[in-house]
C-alpha cells in the first residue's frame, strides 16, 4: 500500500504554480489576500452575521443533484468531503478523512475517518455521529445517481473498521482523491436523504460549520453556526446568502452596507469598488474559463465545417474586450484554463483564426451560401457575450441567432438534453485536466451538462480514460491529454472565448476572506480559512 504523502500522486496533483499572476490593485498571489487577518488586522473576534451577495440562485443542494459552483458555494459550508484541497489548490489535506492509503494498481483507496464528527440536527435524525455507513452511503450514492456523473467508476464501498472504508474502483484513476474534494460527494445522512425524498435538495444536512435555517427562494440563504462541529469554531454566529443577479445591483449593494462580500464582480463595477476606500477588489486567475457551444447532433452545427466556419467568423479578442472592458478576463484559446498543468501553448495555433471570408466560403461548401437561422441559450450574466456574438454572425455570416435568457435550471436541463442549438457556458473546476476535458468531451458524458453538445470521438475517448487509468505519472498525463486536445481541436465542437479571474468585493471589516482560483467561497473550512468581522 502506498501512503497519502506518495510521490507519484503528489506529483499528478502539483498544480497551480503558474497561477501567480493576478489583477487589482488588493490582488492576491500566493493564496493570502490583503485582508486575511494578518498581524495588522488583530486577533480574531468572535460574533456578527456575515453578509454574502450570490451572483446567481441556487436551484437545488442536493449533492447529487447540483450542476453549478452557486449551489456548491452554499453547500461547502453546510456539509464536509472526505477530504480537501490547500487554499491554493497544491496538495489534497484531511477533512472527514484523517489518512488514506492508495493501492499500488490504484483501484483501492482506503480512507480512515474521524471519530468526532456529528450531523447538524434535521427533520429525521436528532444530530447523531456520523459514521462509516455514512460514506459508504454517500459516495455510492453519488457514484450510482450524480447527474454529473461526479463519481464515475467506483463499484462499491466496502465498511472495513468502525472508522475505515475502502473505495473500489473498476479502473485505475489517478484523479480520485481530487474527484473526492467536490461538493457532490458530501457526506450527508440517509435518514435525510430519503425522509425528504425530492426535497432534500431544499433540506441539506450535513456535518459542516454552519446549519441552514431558513431559504426563502430566489432571495437568501441563512446559516448559522452549527455548535458541535468537528473543527475549528467559526467565528461568526451566522452567514446570510444574498441572491443578486444584477451586477450593478450587487456592487450597490456592498457599496451601502447591505452585503459585506459581493461574488463575481465585474465591468466598471470594479472600478467602483476599487475607488471605494472602504472596500477592496480581490482578484486572482481562476480556474474557470467561457466558451460557446455548438450542438455536435442536431441542425447545421452538427456539420464540422458550419462549426469551423462559425469559429472564423467570430472576432474572439473584440468578443472578450467588448464585455471584459475593465478587466476580469482575458481570451482563451484551448479548453483548458492556463493554470492547468496540462496546458500547452503551442496548442494554440490549432485554434481556428477570425477569417471572415473563408468562413463564408465554409457555410457556402456546407450548403448554407445564405445562412441560417438558429438559437443560444444563455443565464442573464452572459447576455453581453451572446449580444457580441450574435452581431458578428449577422454581419459576417447572415446568421440570425435569436438569443434565448432562461434561469439556470432551465439553463442547465436544456443544455444537458441537447437542446440547445448554441449556447454559452462556464467551466470552473480543478487543475487536474480530468476536470475539464473528460467531463467535458467524453462520451461517459452525453446527456450530461459537460457535454450537452453531444462531441464524440473514440481516439478522444481512449486518450482520456488512459489519462486517467494507466498512469499516476502527471508528465505522462499531461502528454495524453496533449493528444487529446489536437483531436478535440480540430473536431472544432466549441469556440473557446475566455478565462476568467475569480473576483469579489470586500468591505474592510471581514478578516480572513480569500478568493479562490476554484470560485468557491471558504468562511469555515478544514484548509485554515475562517472569516471573522472587525466589531
Amino acid at each position: 500500500m502506498r501512503r497519502r504523502v506518495l510521490g507519484l500522486f503528489l506529483l499528478s496533483m502539483a498544480l497551480l504554480l503558474v497561477l501567480g499572476a493576478c489583477s487589482g490593485k488588493n490582488s492576491s498571489t500566493d493564496g493570502e489576500s490583503s485582508n486575511s487577518g494578518d498581524s495588522n488586522s488583530g486577533e480574531p473576534q468572535d460574533g456578527g452575521v456575515l453578509q454574502i451577495g450570490l451572483s446567481a440562485n441556487p436551484q437545488t443542494l442536493d449533492p447529487v443533484k447540483y450542476t453549478g459552483v452557486y449551489e456548491s458555494q452554499v453547500m461547502r459550508s453546510v456539509a464536509d468531503t472526505l477530504v480537501v484541497y490547500s487554499k491554493d489548490l497544491s496538495e489534497i489535506k484531511p477533512s472527514l478523512a484523517t489518512s488514506w492509503e492508495i493501492s499500488d494498481d490504484l483501484l483501492v483507496y482506503t480512507f480512515q475517518l474521524r471519530d468526532d464528527v456529528y450531523f447538524q440536527p434535521g427533520e429525521y435524525q436528532d444530530g447523531r455521529q456520523m459514521t462509516a455507513e455514512d460514506v459508504k452511503y454517500s459516495l455510492e450514492r453519488s457514484a450510482n445517481e450524480s447527474v454529473m456523473n461526479r463519481l464515475r467508476g467506483v463499484t462499491k464501498v466496502e465498511v472495513t473498521g468502525e472508522n475505515e472504508v475502502e473505495v473500489h474502483l473498476e479502473k485505475a484513476n489517478a484523479a480520485l482523491l481530487a474527484v473526492l474534494t467536490d461538493a457532490g460527494n458530501v457526506i450527508v445522512p440517509k435518514e435525510e436523504v430519503e425522509g425528504w425524498g425530492d426535497n432534500f435538495g431544499a433540506n441539506l444536512v450535513g456535518t459542516g460549520p454552519f446549519k441552514i435555517t431558513d431559504w426563502q427562494k430566489d432571495q437568501q440563504l441563512t446559516l448559522e453556526r452549527f455548535d458541535k462541529y468537528w473543527g475549528e469554531k467559526p467565528h461568526v454566529d451566522s452567514v446570510k446568502m444574498k441572491v443578486i443577479a444584477d451586477t450593478n445591483m450587487m456592487t450597490n449593494a456592498l457599496r451601502s452596507g447591505d452585503i459585506d462580500i459581493a461574488m463575481d464582480v465585474k465591468g466598471q463595477n470594479r472600478a467602483l469598488v476599487e475607488q471605494d476606500e472602504n472596500l477592496e477588489l480581490l482578484t486572482q486567475q481562476a480556474l474557470s474559463i467561457t466558451y460557446l457551444d455548438l450542438n455536435n447532433k442536431k441542425g447545421p452545427t452538427a456539420d464540422p465545417k458550419v462549426r469551423e466556419a462559425i469559429y472564423k467568423a467570430t472576432n474572439v479578442d473584440e468578443l472578450v474586450e467588448g464585455v471584459n472592458q475593465w478587466g476580469g478576463a482575458t481570451r482563451s484559446y484551448l479548453p483548458l484554463p492556463p493554470g492547468s498543468w496540462g496546458y500547452d501553448k503551442e496548442l494554440e495555433e490549432l485554434v481556428p483564426t477570425y477569417d471572415p471570408e473563408k468562413a463564408k466560403d465554409l457555410l457556402a461548401e456546407a450548403g448554407y451560401p445564405d445562412g441560417f437561422k438558429t438559437e443560444i441559450y444563455v443565464a442573464e450574466a452572459r447576455v453581453p457575450y451572446a449580444t457580441i456574438f450574435q452581431n458578428q454572425m449577422k454581419e459576417n455570416l447572415n446568421v440570425d441567432v435569436e438569443i434565448k435568457v432562461v434561469e439556470w435550471g432551465t439553463y442547465s436541463d436544456t443544455v444537458s438534453k441537447g437542446n440547445a442549438p448554441m449556447s454559452i457556458g462556464g467551466w470552473s473546476w480543478y487543475p487536474d485536466p480530468y476536470f475539464f476535458l473528460y467531463q467535458l468531451f467524453h462520451t461517459d458524458q452525453l446527456n450530461a451538462l459537460g457535454n450537452g453538445k453531444g462531441y464524440e470521438n473514440p481516439e478522444v475517448d481512449k486518450l482520456l480514460n488512459s489519462a486517467l487509468s494507466d498512469t499516476a505519472d502527471q508528465d505522462e498525463r499531461a502528454k495524453l491529454y496533449q493528444e487529446a486536445l489536437k483531436i478535440i481541436l480540430k473536431d472544432v465542437p466549441r469556440l473557446e472565448i475566455d478565462v476568467q479571474e475569480s473576483t469579489a468585493g470586500v468591505n474592510k471589516k471581514v478578516q480572513g476572506f480569500d478568493v479562490s482560483p476554484d470560485n468557491s467561497i471558504q468562511i469555515v473550512h478544514p484548509n485554515g480559512a475562517n472569516v471573522w468581522l472587525k466589531q
